[in-house]
């Protein structure tokens, strides 16, 4: 029986029983884990490649079941930022197979010795890479991420156990069924990427169990809900991967069309990711050249603007900001606007409101420039630059599972050296402890 087939015939059958389904999940994860994990680097590179090409052929079934997606989206009201996270083309599903590609460029994380040293009595140390596992990804509307995922689990020797919403089950299945192809052509185990074959929500409970121990980690990709919902009930550790409430601080330095260009790509350039900036805060030192023009140039932009007293008299089209709004992580053409004064204001409202995800500044003035860096506990701070560049591949990491906004273990992007843990080698010439 092919990936493909086997992946269709567990998909359809809704009226198995979830807790048995997801053990043999669980367990058939485990054995591929183990032969993933011995694999040469140029086997697991041939299987992404492989994978590439299989998402290159299989285009128009992806393309036709994305499609029966977001008919079914829109039918049930989804968002027009929702609908875009879930919509595929032919540009977007291209640049899915290229990341996937790119992965097998990166180098071999596993095997890496990352420590070493000798001690007195003459053993020597090695700290070295290994994989975490197996790994459970629980995501939302993002069919890219099956891809992404999948790719980086392989690439850092681990398998992949893939829960999808129901919003692109269809997508999802389609391009874990390549994937698994790719695996197969490469002489490797299909299982070690598998999409929870079913919409039901009991799987999530199921996978937050730990599968009878067969899960290693869990990596929630969704809102706030969904969040705190795995952290709650995870009985295994979680890389947590919070909201993007994400600011632009526009500090008194900065330049007028730097600012206005970083801001209005921060905000616009795709509303629907996580690194898309939904608070603007201005130094009030530059209110008065810098704030019109921000806020003219959003609201033009047919961004909607939630503003504080000072925000609202710049134009009639401003609405007044809730405390609510600060807190708001809008994933659509609404950011909300306010004047601080200055860093220190700048850097307590994103302590008290952000989500710790991405946070930027704008300005010519290194000194402030390095304390916002500093002293802005954000997985990522970015100077002089959109918010939209918290991506692993813009990063150079191929592509990211998620951005972890946690402190354990992995921040920010999560690529192939955050997906390893490591053991200890120790080389001895017959010490015996005394």
């Amino acid at each position: 029986m092919t990936s493909d087939s086997a992946l269709r015939i567990i998909a359809t059958n809704e009226a198995a029983d979830i807790g048995s389904v997801m053990q043999d999940v669980g367990r058939r994860a485990r054995a591929a884990a183990r032969k993933v994990a011995l694999s040469p680097t140029e086997q697991r590179n041939a299987a992404l490649l492989a994978m590439a090409e299989a998402l290159r052929a299989r285009s128009a079934k992806i393309l036709a079941a994305n499609a029966q997606d977001l008919i079914d989206g829109k039918a049930a009201g989804l968002s027009g930022s929702f609908i875009d996270r879930l919509a595929l083309d032919e540009k977007r599903l291209a640049a899915i197979a290229d990341a996937v590609a790119e992965v097998a460029d990166l180098p071999d994380p596993l095997g890496r010795v990352l420590a070493e040293w000798t001690r007195p009595n003459g053993l020597r140390f090695e700290r070295v890479a290994t994989p975490l596992g197996v790994i459970a990804v629980i995501f939302e509307s993002r069919p890219n991420v099956t891809a992404d995922a999948g790719a980086l689990c392989l690439k850092s020797g681990n398998a992949a156990i893939l829960r999808t919403g129901s919003d692109s089950f269809r997508s999802s299945t389609e391009i874990a069924a390549a994937m698994r192809e790719g695996l197969e052509a490469a002489g490797l185990p299909a299982d070690a990427i598998q999409l929870v074959p079913t919409r039901d929500r009991a799987a999530v409970g199921e996978i937050l169990s730990g599968l009878n121990g067969n899960i290693d980690v869990v990596v929630p990709r969704g809102g706030k809900s969904l969040v705190a919902r795995v952290q709650s009930e995870a009985r295994v550790p979680v890389f947590a991967h919070l909201d993007g409430n994400c600011h632009v601080y526009v500090d008194a330095k900065a330049d007028l069309a730097m600012a206005r260009e970083i801001l209005l790509n921060a905000k616009l350039r795709r509303t629907g990711v996580c690194g898309a900036a939904e608070t603007l805060l201005v130094d009030e030192a530059c209110a008065t050249t810098h704030l019109a023009p921000l806020v003219i140039a959003l609201l033009d932009a047919g961004c909607a603007v939630r503003g504080d007293a000072a925000v609202q008299a710049i134009d009639a089209r401003v609405t007044p900001a809730s405390d609510e709004d600060w807190a708001t992580e809008y994933l659509d053409t609404i950011i909300a606007a306010k004047v601080v004064p200055g860093l220190d204001a700048a850097i307590d409202h994103i302590e008290r409101y952000g989500s710790h995800h991405t946070d930027a500044i704008v300005t010519a003035n290194e000194v402030a420039a390095a304390r916002f860096l500093a002293e802005v506990d954000s997985a990522i701070v970015i100077h002089n630059a959109s918010t939209q560049f918290a991506d692993g591949g813009e990063f150079g990491f191929g592509a990211e599972i998620g951005i972890a906004t946690g402190r354990m273990h992995a921040r920010g992007p999560v690529g192939v050296e955050q997906l390893c843990s490591f053991k200890y080698r120790v080389h001895g010439a017959g010490q015996t402890r005394p």
